[in-house]
């Protein structure tokens, strides 16, 4: 399988609760629910064709614990999510989570990247991370995630846990795929190239 990390992030590259004000208020956070103004129809139809390439879940024990409370309440027939996420295999990434409370869950225990390379070695389509900032940015700084997704939201908020901080690698992206939405939402979608490249400018001519 490959490893998809989807992630929903501000201008200036927070990622702390998108979804309402009380998802995540940790670090004294005020400023949730940012991502929610701009929600439309395109970004519904795109993160749900996302999910279609999804044969497993891959969370971090924070969300994992947010989504195993909230993904089985929801009972609107008409969510394109809602029937996806609760049935998906979820893998969690947790030392200190006894066992998984929203089925089928297996809980992964020590070495995260040697837990996360077995995973990558079954047959299957993608793994893929929602939410869950540190568990990819970890995963990507140990060259273990295939595709990035970013919805990137049309505001700044100046404070809030950030995507991809201080990675241990420098890492190369190539934009395969990208728009904008009318509510302003940008979706973009990256594969990882390995090693980032770098160069010395030498004036236009020397471009291309």
């Amino acid at each position: 399988m490959k490893v998809a990390v989807t992630e929903f992030v501000t201008l200036d590259g927070v990622s702390q609760g998108p979804g309402s004000s009380t998802e995540d208020t940790s670090g004294g956070f005020t400023r949730g629910g940012w991502l929610v103004p701009h929600m439309d129809e395109a970004f519904v139809r795109r993160a749900s064709e996302w999910l279609d390439h999804a044969d497993g879940l891959l969370l971090g024990r924070r969300t994992y614990t947010a989504f195993a409370r909230d993904w089985p309440a929801i009972t609107d027939p008409d969510d394109p999510f809602t029937e996806r996420m609760n049935s998906l295999p979820k893998y969690v990434v947790s030392n200190t989570l006894e066992a998984g409370n929203w089925p089928p869950t297996t809980v992964l225990r020590g070495d995260a990247g040697e837990a996360v390379r077995e995973l990558k070695a079954r047959p299957g389509r993608e793994l893929q991370v929602h939410g869950s900032a540190r568990l990819g940015s970890a995963l990507l700084s140990m060259g273990l995630v295939d595709t990035l997704r970013l919805v990137v939201a049309p505001t700044v908020l100046g404070t809030g846990r950030r995507l991809l901080t201080h990675p241990t690698a420098a890492t190369g992206l190539q934009l395969v795929r990208h728009e904008a939405t009318t509510r302003g939402l940008l979706l973009l979608e990256y594969e990882v190239t390995g090693d980032a490249v770098v160069g010395d400018y030498e004036g236009v001519t020397k471009l291309g």
